[in-house]
């Protein structure tokens, strides 16, 4: 139940003619505690509600917990999260071993594409594409649930 990943800015949308899905998402956050975040997702047409941990150190991973709900669960807490929701879409890359999820931002994040990389371990090599830009792996203003109080527009 540890997550690995890194994270990085997009540079271009090249990625989206190397896509094998795409999929809407829309979250919000019950909890934005800097040790603990309790997100409600709905992903396609499927709930999610996941509770993360506090970042280690390096910023690579955390610890993280997620359930399937239904999307009536997932929309009747929706209604009772922080002020904030997150609105984007999800692509995912194949890049040799690893999976890329881009997420393409929506409203108040408009402009904003972040790639991630799940790993097996922190030192795990994987190959980077073209498009993938600066590295913000750790770097808090990146994290959905501060996109949420913290939106894109505003910075």
């Amino acid at each position: 139940m540890i997550e690995i990943e890194r994270k990085f800015l997009v540079k271009n949308t090249n990625f989206k003619a190397q896509a094998t899905n795409k999929t809407k998402i829309v979250q919000g956050f019950l909890n934005t505690h800097k040790a603990r975040t309790v997100r409600v997702r709905i992903k396609g047409d499927v709930g999610f509600l996941t509770v993360k941990g506090k970042t280690s150190e390096s910023g690579l991973s955390r610890f993280e917990w997620e359930k399937q709900i239904t999307l009536n669960e997932a929309t009747s807490l929706l209604n009772i999260c922080e002020p904030g929701v997150i609105d984007k879409i999800r692509y995912e890359v194949q890049v040799k071993n690893h999976t890329f999820e881009i997420d393409e931002f929506f409203g108040d994040n408009q402009g904003l594409i972040v790639a991630e990389v799940e790993l097996n371990d922190e030192n795990e090599a994987f190959e980077k594409p073209s498009w993938l830009g600066d590295e913000v792996t750790g770097n808090v203003k990146y994290y959905n649930s501060q996109l949420s109080k913290h939106p894109f527009c505003n910075w």
